[in-house]
């Protein structure tokens, strides 16, 4: 079983119906006892990085899902809010610790570094460059693209965590990977065939 936690942010539906697309069933959940039997979980998100992490702090499943992630090691997919929330922190709002199942921290765009033409938030299409083998891309589409909204974005300590660049006027973390904890910052529900595909490899290979 697939489930989609649910922490009180997000856009769970269209998830939910993505997976349906690709004959998957999965639940929308904030129950214990249905995230301790999931096999696979994803941990949608939109808006601030404090908020966010407050609201699964203070979930009667937190524990539960720290069990699955590090010690029964599920697989977990984290999408846009909620793969900022795998890191150890964020420079958005007041400090406060995040999952720190990935070592890094998100950090906003630096106009400072980007051409004028640039506006944040960063929001449209993109394509990936991929940094590593992964079971995500396995017969994946030549130049994925994917949908992106999003003002922060990933920033590793460790190369080798990082699974896929994007470039918005210098390259950032689009995606992470290791062991079994995954994130993407951008919206495979959003990103037709190619998100499509990525939820497919996530659940047939994880």
């Amino acid at each position: 079983m697939v489930a989609i936690i649910d922490y009180g942010v997000g856009n769970l539906n269209s998830i939910k119906n993505m997976l349906k697309k690709i004959g998957v069933d999965s639940v929308i959940t904030s129950v214990s006892a249905e995230i301790e039997c999931a096999d696979k979980l994803i941990l949608p998100g939109v808006g601030s990085f404090e908020y966010g992490m407050k609201k699964l702090r203070d979930s009667a499943f937190f524990d539960i899902l720290q069990q699955k992630v590090l010690q029964n090691k599920t697989p977990i997919l984290g999408v846009c809010l909620g793969a900022q929330l795998l890191l150890k922190g964020s420079e958005e709002g007041q400090p406060v610790p995040g999952l720190g199942w990935i070592e890094g921290k998100a950090l906003r765009f630096d106009q400072d570094k980007m051409a004028d033409n640039y506006k944040v938030p960063h929001m449209g299409w993109n394509e990936l460059q991929v940094k590593k083998e992964s079971r995500l891309f396995t017969d994946m589409y030549n130049n994925q693209r994917y949908y992106f909204v999003h003002a922060y974005h990933m920033a590793c300590y460790h190369e080798a965590d990082i699974l896929a660049e994007s470039n918005y006027s210098y390259n950032f973390v689009a995606a992470v990977e290791k062991e079994n904890v995954l994130g993407v910052q951008f919206h495979p529900e959003k990103s037709h065939k190619f998100g499509m595909k990525l939820y497919e490899n996530f659940i047939k290979f994880y």
